[in-house]
């Protein structure tokens, strides 16, 4: 008896220690099959200048280190920099760099480059003769020049740029000097937020007037973070000529944008003002728009924004004044810009939401009105025909786009309205307007003889067929005057190289044939002319079988997904293999564009970082990207029936593969990332569909985003039984299903804060659930470091094995 007792307590104290204890592991690595797929050199990135004649290619490693991802950074304002390098932490850099013709087949190495590189920030110069870009060293940002001709490169700066919010520098019309945003000095020494000794506390006031906003990430918290800001971001600005000698061109100021007018006369800059917020980040924060002279001599100040805390409810809901700063492409120096017309509330009722403003040099006088948009505006397209124009307005509650055509010269001529679509209707997108240089050295649509060119992605029932439309703009009317025809390709047309001459840069590949690039000449037979040649990495998925497969939910909307079978699968045999099903859930406002595919067999199978496609080769069966709509149409809301809708599209993804043969349907796991892992959650709560999940960076608890979230505009006041029912969270009760949870520590996505998955997991693991949480140090809302990539692949190996292959 007295042994039995012994026993028995041992093995509840055994039980109480796998409860309560934690595990201490170290970055593991997957098998080899996957790690071969994982650890590969990465094809270059390319830069072609405006002829098509010549390539750059920029090479990087494939994934940061963790010691990278651990330097010091300092989140604020919505920002992460690196106070030490005045860089933004999680940059992306390239490590070398090569030059080729067009017409050659000689990849030649630049000359002079930095030793162990960090290069970012490329620019060409507007003759497309030099490139500028920033060279990341332990103490700061350098400026170097990339001359095309010679192939060789040289500094022109010390390490002192200021690059915290963004590209720190912009090339001056005459190609011979760049405007340089630079450290100042009387830079203030930052405060250590872990040392320093508070002042007081920290207050924040509500006077009555509704503020709904998101829940933004990396915000300034109390006065230090302030002050820490405000000297990361303050910069001087230089001239400096590509010897290195420089200028001071303007006095010290919180500059956010630059930028050029098209004849390099002016340029108008963003500056941050204060005060500050601690509620929305510094594209909120109060800001002033001014004008200088080429020279630095300050002209005027165009427009002042007040702290932008406070807006009225609604997506399409934006600030009462100015807003969306711009220089007309067609002409030496004229300012665009927009105003609400709605008092930026969406709720008000008018005829037009917005109207559309242009002041010419220099900048005096009465504004003139030159369009009203129906919807909110979104954008202009300049042309080569002064009295022709093309804007956009769209309207995100009804998923309307707009494209007009009007005359910016006589305001008194009614706009012509070119298209009128839903932009989620993908088989109907008429394509985008094709652009050339104009002798300003601006994008503008290029008019020829009242005609202008298209280029569309080409979506269709039966596959997908990019092409290039001509669009009369008199009777409306288009001529298709190419469209891909590869049935075992993919072809992506980019941009026009020489639109006279018919050349375009396209990229072509297929499902074993990796990305590369062409000049294809619609105007001579639709000629080829390959001018990259990378080869596949990827040589373990060349054979793996790749369909895109078509089925219906039970209410009969069409549905899609990419199916691939385990490597050396003999489809004849239809052995039973279990099945991992990865999905992202999209709203959409009405059935018919949410049926459609735009998946296509015939792309490149590429395993990136967070990819399923790397359990093929361990037996797997994978489901990629399965449609997962969530459909409301009229006055019903896409969320009122997110759950019934989410396990309608499991259950008919599941049922096609089934019926098919491949999988075993007691063997079948549910993934997916962000708002996929909130999906994955839910699944698991109320269907039986599957054998265990995997959630990466998700939210799982609706009220710690109480004024919105994904494509939800009401609040949880609004609608608080939509939040309830959607929440994972509130029904934690009901998970029977073994769940892996994953998350970057640092995740810096609105509403996916690393404290979901922490009190999701300990709602699981208090009411007996079978879950596992991993928190990846330093990483965000995606992940970046080698280990924790690697060691996220074997946490995914031995879950899925644990508990789909081998389950019992």
């Amino acid at each position: 008896m007295k042994i039995l007792k012994i026993i028995t307590f041992a093995l509840i104290f055994s039980g109480m220690q796998s409860i309560t204890s934690q595990q201490n592991l170290g970055y593991q690595k997957p098998s080899k099959e996957i790690l071969d797929l994982v650890d590969v050199p990465l094809a270059p990135s390319i830069r072609i200048d405006d002829k098509g004649e010549n390539l750059v290619f920029l090479y990087r490693d494939s994934y940061k280190s963790i010691e990278e991802l651990s330097e010091k950074e300092m989140r604020l304002g919505g920002l992460r920099i690196n106070p030490k390098t005045n860089i933004s932490s999680r940059a992306t850099y390239f490590n070398n760099i090569k030059l080729k013709k067009t017409s050659s087949e000689t990849i030649k190495e630049v000359q002079g480059l930095p030793t162990s590189p960090r290069l970012a920030n490329f620019s060409w110069s507007p003759n497309y003769k030099k490139i500028a870009f920033t060279n990341t060293v332990s103490t700061g940002v350098e400026l170097w020049i990339l001359d095309v001709a010679s192939a060789t490169v040289h500094k022109i700066t010390e390490a002192n740029l200021n690059a915290n919010m963004g590209s720190p520098f912009l090339w001056f019309k005459n190609n011979e000097a760049l405007l340089v945003k630079v450290l100042p000095n009387d830079k203030k020494e930052l405060i250590n937020q872990a040392t320093a000794v508070p002042s007081g506390p920290t207050i924040s006031v509500s006077e009555g007037v509704k503020a709904q906003n998101r829940t933004y990430q990396d915000l300034l918290k109390n006065p230090n973070d302030e002050h820490n800001f405000e000297q990361l971001v303050r910069s001087d600005i230089y001239k400096v000529d590509l010897k290195g000698q420089r200028s001071k061109w303007a006095k010290t100021a919180m500059y956010w944008r630059m930028s050029f007018s098209p004849d390099g006369s002016y340029i108008m800059t963003t500056e941050l003002d204060k005060p500050f917020s601690y509620l929305v980040p510094y594209s909120r924060f109060p800001h002033e728009t001014k004008i200088y002279k080429s020279d630095g001599t300050f002209f005027k100040t165009i427009n002042k924004v007040e702290n932008d805390e406070v807006r009225p409810k609604g997506f399409m809901s934006t600030i009462k004044g100015k807003r969306s700063f711009s220089w007309r492409a067609d002409e030496g120096a004229t300012l665009i810009w927009a105003e609400a017309l709605d008092g930026g509330d969406p709720s008000v009722e008018v005829s037009h939401r917005d109207e559309v403003f242009e002041l010419k040099a220099p900048f005096s006088g009465t504004p003139r009105s030159i369009l009203k948009t129906v919807n909110r505006f979104s954008g202009i397209l300049w042309t080569n025909d002064k009295n022709k124009a093309l804007a956009y307005g769209y309207w995100w509650n009804t998923r309307n786009l707009k494209t007009y055509l009007f005359d910016p010269e006589n305001n008194s001529k009614k706009p012509e309205i070119l298209f009128d679509y839903n932009y989620q209707d993908r088989y109907s997108d008429p394509g985008s307007f094709v652009t050339v240089k104009n002798e300003l050295g601006r994008n503008v649509v290029y008019i020829e003889k009242g005609k202008v060119y298209l280029n569309g992605d080409g979506y269709t029932k039966e596959g997908q067929f990019p092409f290039i439309d001509k669009l009369s703009l008199k009777d409306k009317k288009t001529k298709r005057v190419y469209q891909s025809a590869y049935k075992d390709k993919k072809e992506e047309i980019y941009t026009a190289l020489d639109l006279k001459k018919g050349k375009f840069l396209v990229g072509i590949e297929s499902a074993n044939d990796y990305p590369n690039f062409y000049i294809r000449n619609i105007n001579k037979n639709n000629k080829l002319k390959q001018i990259t040649n990378f080869e596949n990495p990827f040589k373990s998925l060349q054979n793996v079988h790749k369909e895109v497969i078509k089925y219906k939910r039970e209410d009969g909307l069409e549905l899609s997904g990419t199916l691939y079978l385990p490597v050396g699968y003999d489809k004849n045999k239809k052995e039973k293999k279990p099945m991992i099903l990865w999905a992202y859930p999209r709203e959409f406002k009405n059935k018919k564009s949410a049926s459609q595919s735009t998946s296509n067999a015939n792309s490149f199978t590429y395993p990136y970082w967070g990819s399923v496609i790397y359990w093929v080769t361990k037996g797997y069966v994978v489901l990629d990207d399965a449609s997962f709509p969530i459909v409301g149409e009229g006055d019903e809301e896409p969320n009122d029936s997110f759950r019934k809708q989410l396990v309608g599209n499991a259950k008919a993804a599941i049922d096609a593969v089934d019926k098919l043969g491949y999988i075993d349907r007691n063997k079948v796991a549910v993934g997916g990332h962000s708002y996929g892992a909130f999906m994955t959650a839910n699944l698991l709560s109320h269907s039986n569909l599957f054998a265990a999940g995997i959630a990466r960076s998700g939210a799982y608890n609706r009220t710690l985003t109480p004024f919105g979230f994904q494509s939800e505009e009401r609040s949880y006041w609004d609608a608080p039984e939509v939040y309830y029912k959607m929440s994972p969270f509130m029904h934690a009760d009901k998970m029977k299903t073994p769940l892996l949870l994953i998350h970057g520590e640092a995740d810096n996505n609105s509403g996916t804060y690393p404290l979901q998955s922490k009190r999701y997991f300990n709602a699981l693991k208090g009411l007996g659930a079978t879950a596992r949480l991993v928190m990846l140090p330093k990483e965000s809302h995606g992940y970046r470091a080698k280990e924790s990539i690697l060691h996220l692949l074997w946490e995914q190996e031995q879950w899925l094995d644990k508990y789909v292959k081998n389950k019992k």
